[in-house]
């Protein structure tokens, strides 16, 4: 089977859904989602706690919820799509291949194409532990499936390794079932997770977190029954004689997350080695004309809202492009970022196709407390931001404005400062 179609978005989670509102209501009635699961919505049909939808709805709603209306309006709009379809490559002219059980393998040739692919967790054997690699180890995402979807319970003795917001999340839902979560270990010296999580998931309910932490052996062959616990210096060597066996049936992983973009690649799509996401421009437009990116797929976002926000703005560039409305390319001029800032999305701005108000989300590499982020346009600091304290937990952002920028513009710069 082939067609055309005038856009096609890869993944029905909340950035696909996002990014497909915002086409059809800027005017694109010929588009098609593409979801691998059986149901739309994404990871956040099983992240049933609360939390989400504070900027975008203006009020706390669950996973399913939040993920409901979009749902809803997507069938509101009778925006189609297929489920249970897997997307097997991108040729360099935007045909998609993709296969399913009802129609075998399929391709869509698409004048403009969204990537929403979302993102994976850090796998264990990505982390160079040593030990057997016995049964109850689990990422924690699998953990929060297992528990909230499947309705079983991967054990009662719980370690878990990272502080990722699933980690410090999983660590209450454990404890709300009747698990001893007995430590989460965090390899850095600071927390990856929103500083709610880890009051409300883990101070609320005593459960220790240990930065500078890590496991360091496994214990168990046919079954996990302890890890070993080290202190790390900052090279991130075990330090000897701070070693600490904790007995244990499980253990939880929650050691990062990578962007889906392995289609990406293939494609031929440059992708940044910071974030392993697409590298875009102002309009989120990749280096391939025409392909747009979004959601956890471009970078790892730590707000369900922002990623509606962003891939609203992707639809709406797409249907632009489709519609033959966006400006030609005059002067695109690359974000430099220096100090703790570890990158910038976008990675380049035009200041003639920009909107008036353009939002630069950037994450930091390490803590900074009572610094400033500085913005310097042709080495004129145009903006001196204090904050008591940014986490790279934490997302954090600064919003340009157009007037600030002209066609004389010759560079923009990001840099944090030490109070």
């Amino acid at each position: 089977m082939e067609n055309n179609k005038q856009l096609v978005i890869i993944g029905g989670g909340p950035a696909g859904l996002a990014a497909a509102i915002g086409a059809k209501q800027a005017g694109i009635d010929d588009l098609l989602i593409l979801e691998r699961d059986h149901c739309l919505g994404g990871i956040l049909n099983q992240c049933i706690h609360n939390g989400f939808g504070l900027h975008t709805f203006g009020e706390e709603l669950t996973g399913p919820e939040y993920a409901w209306r979009y749902i809803q309006q997507v069938k509101d709009l009778e925006i189609p799509y297929q489920l249970d379809s897997m997307v097997l490559d991108i040729s360099e002219d935007k045909t998609i291949r993709y296969v399913n059980a009802t129609q075998g393998v399929c391709q869509v040739h698409a004048q403009a194409i969204i990537l929403a692919m979302g993102c994976r967790e850090r796998p264990f054997g990505s982390l160079s532990i040593p030990g057997y690699r016995p049964a109850g180890i689990y990422s924690a995402g699998t953990a929060q499936k297992l528990v909230n979807i499947d309705g079983y319970m991967p054990g009662k003795e719980v370690v878990i390794l990272g502080s990722g917001d699933i980690g410090l999340i999983m660590a209450r839902r454990m404890t709300f079932e009747g698990a001893h979560v007995h430590t989460v270990a965090e390899r850095l010296p600071y927390s990856g997770g929103l500083k709610r999580n880890i009051v409300q998931c883990l101070d609320d309910f005593n459960i220790p977190l240990q930065l500078s932490h890590t496991v360091v052996d496994v214990h168990g062959k046919d079954r996990i029954e302890s890890v070993t616990i080290a202190q790390v210096d900052a090279n991130n060597l075990p330090i000897a004689g701070t070693e600490q066996e904790y007995p244990c049936d499980t253990l939880l992983l929650s050691c990062g997350l990578i962007p889906e973009n392995e289609l990406s690649a293939k494609a031929g799509i440059q992708l940044s080695k910071i974030t392993n996401g697409p590298i875009v421009n102002e309009l989120l437009e990749t280096n391939k004309e025409g392909v747009f990116a979004c959601g956890n797929v471009l970078h790892v976002h730590d707000l369900v809202d922002f990623v509606s926000q962003e891939a609203t703005k992707a639809g709406q560039n797409a249907a632009q492009y489709i519609l033959n409305h966006l400006p030609a390319i005059q002067h695109e001029i690359p974000i430099e970022t220096s100090g703790l800032i570890r990158y910038t999305v976008p990675f380049s701005i035009d200041p003639s196709r920009m909107d008036d108000k353009q939002v630069i989300r950037f994450r930091l590499g390490n803590v900074l407390k009572n610094g400033y982020v500085n913005v310097y346009i042709d080495d004129k600091r145009i903006i001196h931001q204090k904050k008591m304290i940014r986490t790279p937990g934490e997302m954090e952002s600064i919003v340009l404005k157009r007037e600030w920028l002209s066609d004389a513009t010759q560079s923009i710069r990001i840099e944090t400062e030490v109070a």
